[in-house]
């Protein structure tokens, strides 16, 4: 029979005795007569139903209500019937005497443990009864006790055995609960009805430690075991319950905490090595096991220790046996002192588990040796364990290191203190930088050398130099940056003078008139330029001057050299560049140094004598030339070597690279719009040439920088990097100091291709996509690089015009249309267009259609030998509005201010190569608004190269790529979206 949510009604709790779960709850609700008992209309109550009758229910009513569901049947079933077995089935399948799932029971019995203990810690003054056989809820009422019971456990020992057996007390009153069918509602904890009570303990008592004694007055322990018994049982149950015994002693101890910290060694493996130390001959390094240790944490009271839990009592018994006796010594803990240093340790780096922890040796000896005061200060004792075979130093280790300036080098005086010992810096030197961690000290024990040792000072001693047997190092001047990092981050102490750190801010540089034969006026910013170069020449640092294209590196060099003649400097400078610059360079010579004697050293005709050199200034000559005549020019000292277009030694294993560095100079200067073309390698080339030694060895430079930087993405090598390098290069862009350069206006203009041209282009592609595709499943992506080059080379001239790939195609364009079209406009309109393409062939379509219409037109690429005279031509006559360009040959070093327009043809993988090219009108000298278009053909792989521009920005910012090196890069992911 239903109850009526509208009539007064009660919520009550039964326990029933389910067969295979044990005790369980469930809910009910049942009428009130209208004497306000309980009347015979009973219903059972869920979370389906129970919001018909919220009128009555509490929050805790809710709580309830959706726990005992939780425990029901048809829950347990859902919750762990995973085979969807019948209720019958399962539960004689898992609860089978004999072939039952013991596994399956235990995960039910403490689901169930749990849900009750919740359940009986809200049932506080709710009605609860005991269910009858006949499924009455309301069989027998269970009364709460709210006071807590407590438990004492009983130990008499005689000759033969132990008897063991609990007593419980309630309000001051022993229970008698034996024998009483008294019941274990729940074990964990512990909550008994008896006699229609309901009670619970102080403490978390343990109902299995009851459960034994409902039917059973004592348990006999034999005395041939009890040995085993007491150690595994009693001395526990001691720890955690109240204790009386005959037969045997209990002693309370009460003691302050001791914290310990006991260092142990896991050895998985060993080696030797040899090491030659300047003062002692050849000495043999002690095994150096590559292993870990370990700090176990443990606090001793009185004579007493133990290993910190953080689950641990707050008592904890150590037995003794002394000939038949037994003695347990219960020590009260202290856990509140014990649980406040684990968070100390913590604080101070070491976050054990468990009392425990586990790490590197040189990172523990080096966290052990930075808080030894702090240890010791807390009254936290180290000790190393007994059993390890050698013994550890682990005392206070000291690195004291100070710098100072000299003449031409930073002078290092280091004192290493392990103890009361010093070592000699030279030794530990080469312990860092062959990564040796162990070494023994005068009394036998092992040193470690800390971790942190190696990462802050490894770079700083890799670059430290010393000679013969002096024990001094010394570190070169041009290493300022590792020296202020040394001294910013306390690691050094330091003495700079303040005109050589001001290198890190070159605003503060002091001011240098220009020379008096300079014919021009250095901008604001081309000054400061200068006042830098005049700075380096003071400390004899090499630099490069990378700023961006057209803001007249040139001219700031020419001041430079001016200078140099008129301070009476007698050898000759030497300025290296690309061909095709050197007309430019003895042009922009002759304009801003006319008084300078300039030597054009090339030709198959010139002269093979350095001696010639004598009589000028500068000496003009090429790359090629240099690798040429390296034999005899090497033996000659110049006063500057000046390397323009830089990035032309990016590789360090060319002839060209290997000729440069033999040349002799007193100073040493780069010039590069493109300090990184390809990749970090190209800058260590460029300043090893300008300050050797500066980045170091090139294997050094490649693990310690490129490989972090360029695999990993690593920022903190990218920073100490840049830190190393800030000095010696001066960089800026047109957007921080060329403010009266006019706008400049970028456009993409995207172009459709013709229905005939869309045909040949997605047929190439279906063709290279599979082609591609297979050589990357077979060989990998980095030995495809060749194929996949080949194959988006052929897509990118069919995007252009399929006429590129295949003579004898015969219909149009859709890119070739609009570019003629623009083209037409634009001149109609009376402006200068520079139109740049990569391929020749490109160039060579537009050649025909000029030259068909009787079109005059300036033309450059690698082949054009009367270079300058194309340029002044376009430059002064009105009547030529065209210059075609290859981008490789007109990329570089021409001024074409007379264009306001630039067409870049096809897309460059690197959009810093597009800016060069635009950079021949956007420059120096240019008072209109240059407007730039980027023609992209749709649905072609030049979208795509647009897009993974963007992705790859970073790669184009930190390491400008040229196509190779661009390929390089490439994923398959990435070819996979090319070619889609």
């Amino acid at each position: 029979m239903k109850v009526s949510p509208s009539e007064p009604f009660k919520i009550v709790y039964s326990i029933l005795n389910h067969e295979y779960l044990g005790y369980i709850f469930e809910s009910f609700v049942v009428q009130l007569n209208h004497q306000g008992d309980f009347s015979f209309q009973i219903q059972n109550i869920s979370s389906k139903n129970i919001k018909e009758f919220r009128a009555e229910l509490d929050n805790r009513d809710f709580e309830l209500v959706g726990l005992i569901d939780d425990i029901q049947q048809d829950a347990i079933l859902r919750k762990f019937n995973t085979k969807k077995l019948s209720a019958v089935d399962f539960f004689l399948k898992v609860y089978d005497p004999q072939k039952g799932d013991k596994v399956i029971q235990e995960t039910i019995a403490g689901y169930l443990e749990n849900c009750k203990a919740r359940i009986l810690e809200r049932l506080t003054g709710k009605d609860l009864f005991i269910m009858g056989s006949d499924g009455n809820p309301l069989w027998k009422p269970v009364s709460w006790e709210t006071e807590k019971a407590t438990i004492r456990f009983h130990f008499i020992r005689n000759e033969d055995n132990t008897h063991y057996f609990p007593t419980i007390r309630h309000r001051f009153q022993k229970l008698d609960f034996q024998y009483k069918n008294a019941f274990l509602i729940c074990e964990d904890p512990a909550w008994l009805v008896l006699d229609g009570h309901l009670y619970h303990f102080e403490g978390n008592v343990d109902g299995k430690k009851i459960k034994p004694f409902l039917a059973k007055k004592f348990i006999a322990i034999p005395g041939q075991v009890e040995e085993q018994y007491y150690g595994r049982f009693v001395a526990p149950l001691i720890a955690s319950y109240d204790v009386v015994a005959r037969g045997f002693e209990i002693r309370n101890v009460s003691s302050s905490p001791k914290t310990v910290l006991t260092i142990s060694e896991y050895i998985t493996a060993s080696k030797k090595a040899p090491m030659l130390f300047q003062d002692s001959g050849e000495v043999e390094i002690i095994e150096e096991e590559d292993n870990d240790v370990a700090f176990d944490l443990s606090f001793q009271y009185a004579n007493f220790s133990f290993r910190y839990d953080s689950f641990a009592h707050p008592s904890s018994v150590h037995m003794e046996k002394r000939g038949n006796d037994y003695l347990f010594n219960k020590v009260k803990r202290n856990i509140e002192v014990e649980s406040q240093n684990v968070r100390l340790l913590k604080e101070w780096g070491l976050n054990m588990r468990n009392g425990k922890v586990q790490m590197p040796k040189s990172q523990a000896f080096g966290w052990l040796q930075s808080n030894v005061g702090t240890l010791s200060e807390n009254g936290i004792v180290v000790r190393q364990n007994t059993a390890d075979a050698k013994r550890y130093f682990l005392g206070y280790s000291s690195l004291d290191i100070s710098i100072q300036e000299g003449r031409d080098w930073f002078d290092i005086n280091a004192k290493v203190r392990f103890g009361e010992f010093e070592i000699p810096f030279i030794q530990l030197r080469n312990y860092i930088l062959n990564r040796k961690k162990e070494f023994i000290l005068p009394n036998g024990e092992v040193a470690v050398i800390p971790e942190w040792w190696f990462t802050k000072y490894s770079e700083f001693f890799s670059f430290t130099e010393h000679h013969g047997d002096d024990e001094n190092l010394r570190l070169r001047m041009h290493h300022l940056a590792l020296v202020q990092e040394l001294k910013e981050e306390n690691l050094a102490t330091a003495i700079i003078s303040r005109k050589l750190e001001n290198l890190r801010d070159f605003n503060h540089i002091e001011s240098i008139d220009p020379p008096v034969g300079f014919e021009g006026t250095l901008r604001p910013y081309q000054k400061t330029g200068y006042d830098w170069l005049q700075f380096l020449k003071q400390y004899r640092f090499g630099g490069c001057l990378a700023d961006d294209m057209g803001l007249g590196k040139t001219v700031q060099t020419l001041a430079l050299l001016q200078h140099e003649k008129e301070a009476g400097t007698n050898r000759p400078s030497l300025l290296i560049m690309p061909t095709s610059l050197l007309y430019n360079w003895q042009l922009e010579a002759k304009r801003f140094t006319p008084e300078m004697r300039v030597l054009l050293y090339t030709g198959t005709n010139r002269e093979k004598d350095t001696s010639q050199f004598d009589q000028y200034d500068l000496i003009l000559t090429s790359y090629g030339i240099v690798r040429l005549d390296i034999d005899i020019m090497e033996d000659y000292r110049f006063n500057y070597v000046i390397l323009d277009e830089s990035q032309a030694i990016k590789n360090p294993a060319s002839i060209i690279t290997k000729s440069v560095r033999k040349l002799n100079a007193a100073q040493r200067l780069v010039l590069t719009g493109t300090p990184i073309e390809n990749n970090t390698l190209d800058l260590w080339s460029q300043m090893s040439f300008v300050n050797p030694g500066l980045l170091g060895s090139q294997s050094f430079f490649r693990d310690e920088f490129q490989i972090p930087i360029e695999k990993r993405g690593d920022e903190e090598k990218t920073k100490k990097l840049y830190n190393l390098i800030k000095p010696f290069i001066l960089r800026r862009l047109k957007s921080q100091v060329a403010t009266d350069l006019p706008e400049k206006v970028e456009s993409i203009q995207y172009c459709d291709m013709s229905e005939e041209q869309e045909k040949a282009y997605e047929e190439a592609k279906a063709y290279y996509r599979n082609l591609i595709l297979q050589s990357i499943d077979t060989d990998g992506i980095s030995k495809s690089q060749l194929v996949v080059l080949q194959g988006l080379t052929k897509l990118r001239q069919l995007a252009n015009h399929p006429l590129m790939v295949n003579p004898d195609y015969i219909h149009g364009s859709g890119k070739f249309e609009d570019v003629l079209y623009k083209m037409q406009t634009v001149i109609s309109e009376d402006h200068k267009i520079l139109i740049f393409s990569q391929y020749i062939k490109h160039l060579d379509l537009f050649r025909s259609y000029l030259d068909e219409k009787d079109i005059t037109y300036a033309y450059l690429d690698g082949s054009t030998r009367d270079r300058q005279e194309q340029v002044e031509t376009f430059q002064n006559n009105e009547g030529i509005k065209i210059f075609l360009i290859s981008l490789k040959a007109g990329g570089l070093g021409l001024n074409l201010t007379a264009a306001d327009y630039v067409f870049i043809l096809d897309p460059w993988w690197n959009p810093a190569i597009e800016a060069q090219a635009v950079d021949r009108a956007h420059r120096i000298g240019q008072d209109r608004t240059v407007f730039t278009y980027k023609f992209i053909t749709k649905n072609t792989v030049e979208e795509k190269i647009l897009a993974l521009q963007r992705t790859k920005k970073q790669l184009a910012d930190d390491l400008i790529s040229n196509e190779e090196g661009f390929i390089k890069s490439l994923s398959r992911e990435d070819v996979l979206n090319l070619l889609a």
